[in-house]
């Protein structure tokens, strides 16, 4: 491993604001995708090419969370406007929220909803209950306190909340989830699984290519950008994750079977490997808290190969990434899209890194 690795600003690039893909194609499996090869070399593909690529057993890992609409306007008592977003639920029955502009919102101060574009909704008031300092930002007490109900709160005043680097929306939101989102909880999407259309899921199944789902409720621990250069020093905000008994048998057959565990997405591959790690390398069922930065020097305890879009310079997904093929060889293939016109982050295409092409060291023990 070079000492490199273990440096944040190592894991930098430049990239062209015209790379950002800023709306979806349609359907969602023409996206590009670049297929790593073993050694070197990569191909050039699209999503809709990728059931050829895959052998029947293998079982894909999909993360089945749904993007809720966390971002809400408000008004202050100063009559200033404001911006929340919500995270996740807190223990004291208030909501864990991000807030502009944070420092002029204060405990003890009200905040009024106003609905989001929407006509006929009465303004909403929500108290700021305290400090909420593992994210930075701040407890608000809602008016319900089930996520049920939060859900539909939302769906009345919230909004998509988009990437800051998506400038032009995308519509009623419905392309910001994926084909198999059921689980509401996430703030953010797991982009990779966005290629998947209901056409291409057919496709798969027909080639005898398995799924299996996870749950992991995007939030901080994807996309909040890291800030210690030491990567050993680096700590994810802790994201939730639920694993199945019906997950965990799936994966054990398909290993016995020889098939290949396929992590379609970064949030996959972290919620089995966060999980695996935690019970000394073996997926069992489990619902909680996960907080795994993985980087180059993990070794895999259950996933194969991975399914993934191009990601921001210096972020914790790059360096998952990395520690599947390395960092040198991910920056070269990264410089290689862009020269070759590969669109970059939520909207943009695709990375396949099949078993083969995982670096040896790296490789689950046993496979």
């Amino acid at each position: 491993m070079d000492a490199q690795d273990a440096r944040l600003s190592s894991y930098d690039f430049q990239l062209p604001p015209e790379a950002i893909a800023q709306t979806p194609l349609e359907p969602r499996h023409r996206a590009r995708m670049l297929c790593v090869e073993p050694q070197r070399g990569w191909q050039d593909r699209t999503v809709a090419d990728w059931p050829e690529l895959l052998q029947p057993g293998d079982l894909l890992v999909l993360n089945d969370t749904r993007v809720l609409k966390a971002r809400l306007r408000a008004r202050r008592a100063s009559g200033g406007m404001a911006e929340v977003l919500v995270l996740e639920p807190h223990h004291s029955g208030c909501w864990a929220c991000l807030v502009k502009p944070g420092r002029r919102i204060r405990t003890g101060d009200r905040l009024q909803l106003l609905g989001a574009g929407a006509a006929g909704l009465s303004p909403i008031d929500v108290e700021v209950a305290g400090n909420h300092p593992a994210s930075g930002g701040r407890l608000l007490r809602f008016p319900c306190r089930e996520p049920a109900a939060m859900e539909q709160l939302l769906n009345r005043y919230g909004e998509m909340p988009l990437p800051p680097y998506i400038r032009g929306g995308c519509g009623d939101g419905s392309r910001y989830q994926t084909t198999f989102a059921r689980r509401p909880g996430a703030v953010a999407a797991p982009t990779a699984g966005l290629h998947l259309s209901v056409e291409l899921r057919q496709q798969l199944e027909a080639a005898g290519i398995l799924t299996a789902f996870v749950t992991l409720h995007v939030g901080l621990g994807t996309f909040r950008p890291l800030q210690q250069d030491d990567l050993r020093q680096v700590k994810l905000h802790q994201e939730q994750v639920e694993i199945g008994a019906d997950t965990v048998r799936a994966v054990q057959r398909a290993q016995a079977a020889g098939g290949r565990v396929v992590a379609v997405g970064t949030t996959s591959c972290r919620a089995i490997e966060g999980v695996a790690s935690q019970n000394g390398g073996q997926l069992v069922p489990y619902g909680g808290p996960v907080d795994l930065c993985m980087a180059p020097g993990y070794r895999l305890k259950v996933v194969e190969g991975l399914l993934t879009n191009f990601h921001l310079p210096r972020s914790s997904l790059l360096l998952l990434v990395s520690a599947l093929i390395g960092r040198r060889r991910l920056l070269d293939l990264y410089h290689e899209a862009l020269s070759s016109g590969y669109r970059f982050y939520s909207f943009g295409d695709a990375m396949w890194i099949p078993p083969e092409a995982v670096l040896p060291q790296v490789r689950p023990p046993g496979h």
